[in-house]
C-alpha cells in the first residue's frame, strides 16, 4: 500500500471541483486490491470525491451515489481494474458488506458510510475523513445538525479533508 502515502495528511478542498480533481490524483494512485472508506456527513462530498476517482482510474461512467442500489460496479476503459463503490448507510453490519461478494482483490473499492465494516475485507485501508463544517458555516443549531434547506446552499463550503491508513 504505497500509492497513496504521498497523500497521507489533511487538506483544505475549497470547491466541488477541487474535490474531483483530489478523486482523480487518488485514482491515479490506486490499483487492484486498495481499499478506501469515505467518512463524512451527507453532502460532505463523498460521491463527488469518488467521481474523481473514477476518471482517475479510467472507468465507465456515470458514477454517481449508489445508495438505493448499495454497490456498483464500472468497469475499466484502460485495462485497469473495476472501481466497486459501495455505499453501506443501509446496512447493519460487517456481515451484510461481506455477504455482498465484492472482489476485493481484483478491484478498486471505495465504501461510503464503511467505517467499522470493512476489517473483515482487508487488513489496511485508506480512510478519507471529509468534514464540511469545521470553519462555522453550514451547521444550522447548537446540535449541530443539518437541514436541507442548508445543503445546496453550502455546496461551496471548504472541506476538511484527511487521508489516513488503517488500522
Amino acid at each position: 500500500m504505497t500509492g497513496l502515502d504521498a497523500l497521507v495528511g489533511e487538506r483544505e478542498i475549497s470547491s466541488p471541483a477541487e474535490m474531483e480533481a483530489l478523486g482523480r490524483t487518488i485514482g491515479e494512485s490506486l490499483g487492484a486490491g486498495d481499499l478506501l472508506v469515505l467518512t463524512g456527513a451527507l453532502g460532505a462530498g463523498k460521491t463527488t470525491l469518488t467521481r474523481g476517482i473514477g476518471a482517475g482510474l479510467g472507468v465507465r461512467g456515470p458514477v454517481q451515489s449508489p445508495t438505493f442500489v448499495i454497490a456498483r460496479t464500472h468497469p475499466s476503459l484502460v485495462g485497469g481494474p473495476p472501481l466497486v463503490h459501495v455505499d453501506a448507510y443501509r446496512l447493519g453490519s460487517a456481515a451484510e458488506l461481506d455477504d455482498l461478494d465484492i472482489d476485493v482483490d481484483g478491484s478498486v473499492v471505495v465504501v461510503e458510510w464503511g467505517r467499522d465494516m470493512v476489517a473483515g475485507l482487508r487488513e489496511s485501508w485508506w480512510e478519507v475523513e471529509l468534514d464540511r463544517e469545521w470553519h462555522g458555516r453550514g451547521v444550522d443549531t447548537a446540535c449541530g445538525t443539518y437541514s436541507r434547506a442548508t445543503e445546496d446552499l453550502d455546496a461551496d463550503t471548504p472541506r476538511r479533508v484527511v487521508i489516513s491508513r488503517r488500522p
